[in-house]
């Protein structure tokens, strides 16, 4: 994690590190002001609040209360030596906690990552950089010796090359990447985080058998994404950018809408619009990109390849973002490479698709198959272990399709999870069944694992895919575990040898699709410097329901965007527009505004935390309309998850409400009262929001020029170096 520091006055300090702040001060012994505690005292705070944070986790994890635990650290520090310390940690248990718990309690502050790092001993590297900012060295653990040379299947160079060439090419960029997590809690099954420095919204998850495919593969992933623009999709990208020469690559074209909305020509081609527009509802207001939202200028479209063909056909970038999100785009050393893995992901997702909804029982793998493969084996054992009953399945349909299953089963939540690889080598679509199985995930982590179900209609219903796609978080039926199984195991190999492997099996993934009667089409992302590609299957590898371009689209933005940004400056007249907008489009009253209108908020903000129930109870205030916000005040109390001091706010503008609308109460009987319950600085906030004179409290002033949005600044940052660059390489051809 990067912090930067900023020298505040006197002996003040700022360290900024992703949407938080923290300030430190010194003791006025020590000539500071006491204002804020010193580095020390956060450095000895942090292992005790980190040894809080396990026994936490702990407890919600088998509903142990924590009200009556009590937890302390003080620091015992050597007369002779200052810098040798002894951290005593104690904890207070209330009685009526089994023995078995009170030991599990003090064992999981052993966990403590704090506590890790300091026995560890972690070194520390001090230098001078002529620019901070333009320090783009990747922050990367692995240094491989320039001897090495580790090949895994499907990479067309060593493990070493691909991470240096691929963390090279981020730092190229502007991009530093940071590490921000490893895992490794089973043999042969790492996974890691890492995400840019500057804009943490960029991060990706890499997963593999050994420390350096978990790299390789993170860094690949980012990549990809970089190269698809997946990281900001959904995003506004400001109005430089909107009125740029160009807005997502060099070779868009923008289509016009006809009258009435009508499709433009040249939009796609026959066989894609039965698929998007199969009833003629779909117009050129539903395609107009959520990024640039520049209705005037009309249609964003990329370039694919009709790969029965080779023409090409032009694609809404809004289509794409609505329906595909990240199915179907990979990077790689070479573009066959990224072939192979883009398809493989393809049909991993559709075919798990199957599986799921039609509620399929798979075969088992046989032992004496899995015994071929050993570091597996022993993965799963270390699961095992651990409690975790583990079924592999082949889920190549009758072999049909490169694609395996490795499901968990967890017996002290009854939740599981079905996790699906998918590669034309049998052992790597297990192996990827294996580590995404944990990717990313803690021992404690799958307690939150859903319930199986024999209900079809959870198991159908077309976002419990969505759920699966996303996080792999969706419900799986009963039936799937049935012992009879719907298919007969096939030891199946789509793979290839020799130096044209990659070649040979992209050819033969794109020819099943041929024989399901698919249309492909294809597009390559190399302006970064990188390979990358995206590939389309209409029909079949969409993520969301393709109704969702009309229904449920993500420019449903554009209706609401400019004028909430605006907000402070809007009259009466432009208020009642937006609040008849917001009640008169089917929004969810608890979706945040953030998704909604495409900024990336502080959370920790009142922006951050502003949902659509809440902003129509502001505009209802600020409109002087009491009946409804004191409705709507109601709602947003039973349901509340905000901040604590934002719950008060609503609960004292609640009560004065009530005050003020009753015929027979006076609110200068109360006023006294309510000040000593809610303070004077909130109690001045509810009466000027009542009697008009304060609007929008809490809510800093911002326009579309996006000023004091920071956390969406640094993303644009992040995607004006993309921007750059592609023109740099447009220009350069």
């Amino acid at each position: 994690m990067e912090i930067k520091v900023n020298f505040l006055d006197k002996l003040r300090l700022e360290a900024k590190f992703d949407d938080f702040t923290v300030i430190a001060d010194q003791p006025i012994r020590y000539k500071g002001d006491g204002s804020a505690p010193g580095p020390f005292d956060y450095f000895l705070a942090s292992s005790a609040l980190c040894a809080a944070y396990f026994v936490k986790l702990y407890c919600n994890t088998r509903n142990i209360p924590t009200e009556n635990i009590r937890l302390s650290q003080n620091n015992i520090v050597d007369p002779e030596n200052r810098y040798k310390q002894i951290f005593k940690i104690q904890v207070e248990l209330p009685e009526d906690i089994s023995e078995k718990d009170r030991i599990g309690i003090l064992r999981s502050i052993d966990r403590c990552t704090v506590k890790k790092v300091v026995q560890e001993g972690p070194d520390f590297i001090i230098e001078e950089v002529a620019n901070l900012d333009a320090d783009a060295q990747a922050l990367l653990t692995v240094s491989p010796g320039a001897d090495t040379s580790t090949y895994i299947a499907g990479k067309d160079l060593p493990l070493e090359q691909t991470i240096a060439n691929m963390s090279g090419l981020l730092a190229s960029l502007g991009i530093k990447i940071e590490i921000a997590s490893w895992r490794n809690i089973v043999p042969n099954v790492w996974s890691l985080h890492i995400r840019d420095a500057h804009s943490p919204m960029c991060f990706t998850n890499g997963k593999g058998s050994t420390k350096e495919s978990a790299l390789a593969s993170a860094l690949g992933e980012y990549i990809e994404r970089i190269s698809n623009n997946h990281f900001y999709a959904g995003a506004f990208w400001g109005e430089d950018i909107a009125n740029a020469e160009f807005v997502h690559y060099p070779n868009e074209r923008w289509f016009k809408p006809g009258p009435k909305s009508k499709l433009p020509a040249g939009l796609l081609d026959e066989y894609t619009l039965e698929i998007y527009n199969p009833d003629g509802e779909l117009r050129g207001k539903h395609l107009i990109d959520t990024n640039s939202g520049n209705v005037a200028r009309g249609i964003c479209a990329l370039p694919f390849t009709r790969r029965s063909d080779g023409e090409t056909v032009y694609f809404p970038s809004n289509l794409i973002e609505n329906l595909y999100a990240s199915n179907g785009m990979s990077a790689g050393n070479t573009l066959v490479e990224a072939q192979v893995q883009c398809l493989s992901e393809i049909f991993e997702r559709a075919v798990k698709r199957e599986i799921l909804e039609g509620e399929i029982a798979l075969p088992d793998v046989p032992q004496e198959v899995l015994a071929k493969y050993p570091g597996i084996v022993a993965g799963i054992q270390g699961l095992e272990e651990q409690g975790f009953p583990v079924l592999v399945k082949d889920a190549s349909l009758g072999g049909q399709y490169p694609v395996m299953c490795v499901t968990l089963m967890n017996p002290r939540t009854g939740g599981v999870f079905a996790s699906f690889g998918a590669h034309p080598s049998l052992e790597v679509a297990l192996e990827r069944s294996l580590t995404e199985l944990m990717q990313g995930r803690s021992f404690e982590g799958l307690n939150d694992l859903p319930r199986p179900t024999f209900a079809s209609e959870a198991v159908t219903e077309p976002y419990n895919f969505v759920e699966h796609f996303i996080d792999s978080s969706g419900v799986v039926s009963w039936r799937f575990f049935s012992a009879k199984a719907d298919y007969d195991f096939v030891e199946w190999d789509f793979s290839a040898q020799g130096d044209n492997a990659n070649a040979e099996e992209a050819a033969t993934l794109f020819g099943i699709l041929k024989d399901m009667g698919k249309e492909v089409y294809t597009a390559v992302y190399d302006q970064l410097g990188a390979t990358a590609c995206r590939i389309l299957v209409p029909g079949y590898s969409e993520v969301y329901p393709v109704e969702d371009l009309i229904w449920d689209n993500t420019n449903k933005s554009l209706l609401f965007r400019e004028d909430i940004l605006n907000l402070h400056r809007l009259d009466d007249a432009q208020l009642e527009a937006l609040l008849d907008r917001l009640e008169n489009n089917e929004l969810d009253d608890y979706g945040d505004i953030a998704t909604l209108i495409g900024i990336e908020f502080d959370e920790n903000t009142e922006w951050g935390q502003l949902n659509v129930l809440e902003l129509k109870l502001l505009i209802n205030l600020a409109l002087q309309q009491l009946d409804e916000a004191h409705e709507l005040v109601g709602a947003f109390l039973q349901y509340n998850d905000n901040t604590v001091d934002r719950g008060l706010f609503y609960q004292a503008l609640n009560v004065v409400l009530e005050v003020e609308l009753d015929d027979e109460l006076e609110l200068d009987d109360y006023v006294a009262n309510f000040r000593r319950m809610f303070g004077n600085e909130r109690m001045d906030a509810v009466l000027g929001s009542v009697d008009g004179s304060v609007r929008f409290y809490g809510l800093t002033p911002t326009s579309m020029q996006l000023e004091g949005l920071e956390r969406h600044q640094r993303l644009l940052d992040s995607y004006k170096k993309l921007h750059a660059a592609r023109a740099r390489a447009a220009a350069g051809r």
